[in-house]
């Protein structure tokens, strides 16, 4: 897929598993269990899907995954699955080293976001990515650094504080354009100054939702996820993107859904609904 300057390509790097109640809220479990079932101990299984762009001089990543500094518990408890499929190796896939990737826009610093932008070498945490800039708002990396009692789970450091250490976190500042064919849009309701990363040109419009819509099935209002600070702010932030997703036909893409990597949107007698799912961008 060409967008503007650049070769668009979706990048697996891996599954995890998360409580199917805490992904749903307060929607009971007969509902959202028809589309997303649960495993033996409720949880439904999620993809991390990134994004890499290629082009202009640049090789992009868009969120990093869950990376591969697990711990035998933490596996356990996520039921990390990365055996078949991984960062690095979808990257390889795609004719691409660690070295040449020149910038990483982070849409949040969540560990499912973020966790592979740093490694361990020589019993120490490095960036990942030792050539590019990351990128990331500057709120929600104050708010990674200091977070609630009710979120701290979801920012672990050790994915973001040695990007700042060693110089190659940039901090942006509220909405703007990244270049002529990416657009950032802030949201807060699941965290603050999360960006949503709008791809786009004279043809075609690209929305990587992260976790305003992490699913396909986020697509229905009322399926807000537990883990979100502020789901009424989410819930007037889904009628605003999807209003426009329709109006503009976007092509919404999916950062943990198991089995559609993307999606087109369209009003109905029942309000927006998907329209057609797609396994890979066309």
């Amino acid at each position: 897929m060409t967008i503007g300057r650049y070769e668009l390509k979706i990048i697996e790097s891996g599954y995890f598993s998360l409580d199917g109640g805490a992904m749903f809220g307060i929607v009971p479990k007969p509902l959202w269990e028809r589309t997303n079932p649960p495993d033996s101990s409720n949880r439904i299984l999620l993809a991390t899907r990134n994004l890499l762009l290629m082009g202009n001089g640049k090789k992009i990543l868009v969120d990093t995954g869950m990376g591969n500094k697990w711990d035998d518990k933490s596996k356990n408890i996520y039921a990390v699955d990365q055996q078949n499929v991984s960062l690095f190796k979808s990257l390889e896939a795609n004719s691409t080293s660690p070295e040449e990737i020149t910038d990483v826009l982070l849409t949040h610093l969540h560990f499912d976001h973020t966790g592979g932008s740093t490694i361990i070498k020589n019993g120490k945490l490095i960036p990942a990515f030792p050539n590019a800039k990351y990128h990331v708002q500057k709120k929600n990396f104050e708010w990674g650094v200091n977070p609630s009692e009710r979120d701290r789970g979801s920012y672990l450091k050790e994915n973001f504080l040695p990007l700042k250490e060693e110089g190659v976190l940039n901090l942006l500042d509220g909405e703007k354009n990244f270049d002529d064919e990416i657009e950032l849009i802030l949201i807060n309701g699941h965290t603050f100054a999360q960006q949503l990363i709008k791809i786009s040109d004279a043809s075609n419009q690209f929305l990587y939702c992260c976790d305003l819509f992490p699913t396909t099935s986020h697509i229905s209002l009322p399926y807000i996820m537990g883990y979100d600070l502020q789901p009424l702010v989410t819930l007037e932030e889904k009628k605003k993107i999807l209003a426009r997703a329709v109006e503009e036909n976007w092509t919404l893409i999916f950062e943990h859904d198991p089995d559609s990597a993307a999606a087109t949107v369209a009003q109905t007698e029942r309000g927006i609904q998907i329209k057609e799912k797609f396994r890979e961008l066309k």
